[in-house]
């Protein structure tokens, strides 16, 4: 059935190793942590094993490990192909495993637009060492020197004799020499790369595209029951009595198994409540409709989210905790001269993926089996062992595609929920969630008001910058008391990229009243929709064209390594203001910006915001039509993008495609208030994404060509729609946003 696929005991692996003696290796890529072997993985049984991400069999196919999850965001691919690329491999020759949750691969967290960042060098280093593993195999086999033979694709070449053995020919052979050392490895130079830095489609494109590939929906066991579980509709809620006789009534359902509210802080547990147990989706929901449950609401119960935006805005009014302090901006305030000063604000968002949450797992003699589309299937491993009451080694974290993850599926409650209730039941279970569930119990983006204020010289440039944030921090969710925020602060927020010689920035305190996590963005999707709306601000306030004030406050072409207390730059990123003009002048000479902008007042207009965010420079030029009746239409945005080495051309146009759509979603309609700690919103008839007719009609993205370390591409774009979107409403209509979303605006 398509789309659809039983899951052996031992995974998805058992019976995919082709034959040909085998020999297990025992060496590994320095400095990849090292852990008891994985179970029968092609790579792990292929005759020549150099590493734990590769495996070559003696009929010549490679199996290339995927650690990191696939999304959409293209790791499954592209980091296999770099490793691919350095060890000459025929790219159709090469089979991807997806890996489980596993320390020796080091880090297997799918977040933050990291993986090409964190394991470009690492799979180039692992390539590398197995194609000269392969070349001393031949050059022993020939009696010649390793000098004098070569890779060609997909086999070792003697150059004197061109004679050539094939990788599969040599793969026993290299199985048995010792992992050179790493001084010894030589990578190969950019011109002979064969795959990085060229367009390549998602490995398992097609399979998408015709309904084979495995999703967490899609994985089942042998004598498998549906759970689906009603949480607590307040975040701390608690169950005090239930009544489950109509719920017992309905067609195929079998029980009902109280699931224990968490411990704080609530981390990544469940939530808690009443799961109803049946033999499929349908009846596990119908049944679940019947429940009478009596809530213990908890202390979360007075939440408002309309008095909580109150509380953040008057807090971001007043001085807060000083993060970065930079001149003395209180002097130049004291001056007397011109001061702009505006407040913003952006509400909780939720995650909403196309696939809800989802998950398999069994308890078996002590152990768990999970299945599960995560982007950390080692959190997986280790908040199971926890609820669970066994090791994490005992925990196999077993990891799906995934229907969209944005930051949500980093947070592994779903999957220990199916891990309890197979321990209370006895048998397979999977967890089923509802898109209601979705958007009722998310980990939402917090909700951030901010204050920002600037002393002008003549020419209308700031002599001094303050800024001030407040929103209920991310680190509440493994902290109870936090308040402030941590990391969420730095990038574009602490590191302000203005020529500028006064800056202050603060913090302000907020309590969470809900689940609190990272989305697509994070913290950008609200600090630059503050500044880069702010920016335009002081730009028509001096009467000035908003590019060439963009540009001015950039200031001149220079290399920053920032020394902000507490938020150290990351070793080989400085921030380079050249980069970052570089990008803003290509968006806006792509977009025509000088040749066709419209006069305010005549619904036409453009808007520019750009950005560093993971490394990556960005700039987006939205265009914007907005009717009489304040409807607006995207016709084009335009978007630059140095991202450093591009592994992947395609896939960087794809990820900045896809955050138009997503950023333009955010910014229009998207929302998330409470009312008495419950949420308001349940499905996308009231959180509502952007459809095709409210989507960017037309999305260029330009990617420039550089040398410079590969920087993360999955979330720089997003958070640039909303300020670009916004300063083109204003151009058109002489209107200001300082509130998200759009809706909530009158353009009339």
């Amino acid at each position: 059935m398509s789309g659809i696929q039983n899951v052996s005991r031992r995974g998805f692996l058992k019976g995919v190793v082709s034959s040909g003696a085998l020999v297990l290796g025992a060496h590994f890529v320095p400095d990849v942590p090292q852990a008891a072997p994985i179970a029968d993985t092609p790579a792990e049984l292929a005759a020549f094993h150099p590493n734990v991400f590769l495996g070559i069999e003696t009929d010549g196919t490679v199996y290339i490990i995927a650690h990191r999850s696939e999304m959409g965001n293209g790791s499954r691919t592209t980091l296999p192909r770099v490793l691919a690329d350095e060890l000459d491999a025929d790219w159709n020759r090469v089979r991807i495993v997806q890996a489980v949750g596993d320390p020796r691969y080091g880090s297997q967290d799918t977040d933050a637009s990291r993986s090409i960042r964190e394991f470009f060098d690492l799979m180039r280093e692992a390539g590398a060492t197995a194609r000269l593993m392969l070349v001393r195999a031949a050059a022993g086999q020939w009696a010649v020197p390793p000098s004098e033979c070569e890779s060609g694709l997909h086999a070792v070449v003697h150059q004197p004799t061109r004679r050539q053995s094939t990788y599969g020919e040599l793969a026993l052979a290299a199985s048995r020499l010792p992992v050179p050392k790493k001084e010894d490895v030589q990578l190969k130079p950019r011109t002979a790369w064969r795959y990085i830095g060229k367009d390549s489609s998602l490995y398992d494109l097609e399979d998408i595209c015709t309904g084979k590939a495995v999703y967490g929906m899609d994985a089942r066991l042998e004598g498998m029951v549906y759970a689906s579980v009603e949480h607590p509709p307040v975040l701390g809620g608690k169950v005090k009595s239930y009544q489950d006789q109509e719920s017992l009534r309905v067609p195929g359902v079998r029980q009902t198994v109280l699931i224990e509210p968490f411990k704080p802080p609530h981390g990544l547990q469940p939530l808690g409540g009443v799961a109803v147990i049946a033999d499929n989706t349908w009846a596990a929901f119908q049944g679940r409709k019947k429940l009478s449950v009596d809530w213990d609401r908890g202390p979360n119960a007075a939440y408002n989210s309309d008095q909580f935006k109150r509380e953040l805005q008057e807090t971001a009014r007043h001085p807060g905790k000083v993060v970065r302090n930079e001149g003395d901006v209180d002097a130049e305030f004291a001056k007397g001269g011109k001061t702009f000063e505006a407040e913003f604000y952006v509400p909780h968002l939720a995650h909403a993926t196309m696939e809800p949450p989802v998950a398999v797992a069994e308890f078996r003699d002590g152990k768990v089996t999970a299945w599960a589309p995560t982007q950390n299937p080692q959190s997986v491993q280790e908040i199971i062992a926890q609820a669970v009451g066994i090791r994490k080694e005992d925990v196999t974290c077993h990891v799906t595609l995934l229907g969209g993850g944005f930051g949500r599926k980093s947070f592994s409650d779903f999957a220990v929920e199916a891990a309890v209730l197979a321990k209370k039941l006895g048998q397979p279970v999977k967890v089923v969630w509802s898109r209601e569930d979705d958007i009722k119990f998310d980990y939402y983006l917090p909700v951030a008001a901010m204050y920002l204020k600037a002393a002008l010289d003549s020419r209308g440039k700031p002599t001094a910058w303050l800024e001030r944030s407040v929103f209920p921090p991310i680190n509440s969710t493994f902290d109870s008391g936090a308040r402030y925020g941590g990391w969420e602060l730095k990038g574009n927020w602490i590191e302000v990229p203005f020529d500028i010689q006064n800056i202050r920035v603060e913090n302000g305190p907020a309590q969470a009243h809900v689940r609190l996590g990272w989305l697509r963005s994070v913290a950008s999707v609200y600090h630059t929709f503050a500044v880069q709306s702010f920016v335009d601000e002081l730009a028509h306030s001096a009467g000035r064209d908003s590019l060439e004030y963009l540009l001015e406050l950039f200031g001149p072409p220079r290399v920053l390594n920032l020394n902000i207390p507490n938020y150290p730059s990351e070793p080989g990123y400085p921030l380079d203001i050249g980069r970052l003009r570089r990008v803003t002048e290509m968006a806006a000479e792509k977009a025509g910006w000088g040749g066709r902008k419209p006069g305010k007042g005549s619904g036409l207009g453009l808007g520019i915001a750009a950005q560093r965010y993971s490394f990556c420079y960005v700039a987006s030029v939205v265009e914007v039509e907005v009717s009489e009746n304040g409807d607006i239409r995207i016709p084009r945005v335009d978007t630059a993008v140095d991202a450093g080495t591009a592994v992947n051309p395609a896939n960087i146009k794809a990820q900045f495609e896809g955050a138009a759509v997503f950023g333009t979603s955010i910014a229009r309609g998207c929302e998330i208030t409470a009312a008495h700690g419950v949420i308001d919103q349940s499905n996308f008839s009231d959180y509502p994404v952007a459809r095709i007719t409210e989507a960017p009609y037309q999305t260029n993205v330009y990617v420039v060509d550089s040398s410079a370390p590969p920087a993360g591409v999955g979330e720089p774009g997003v958070s640039l729609i909303a300020p670009a979107l916004s300063n083109a409403i204003f151009a058109a209509t002489g209107k200001r946003i300082r509130e998200l979303p759009l809706s909530k605006s009158r353009l009339t």
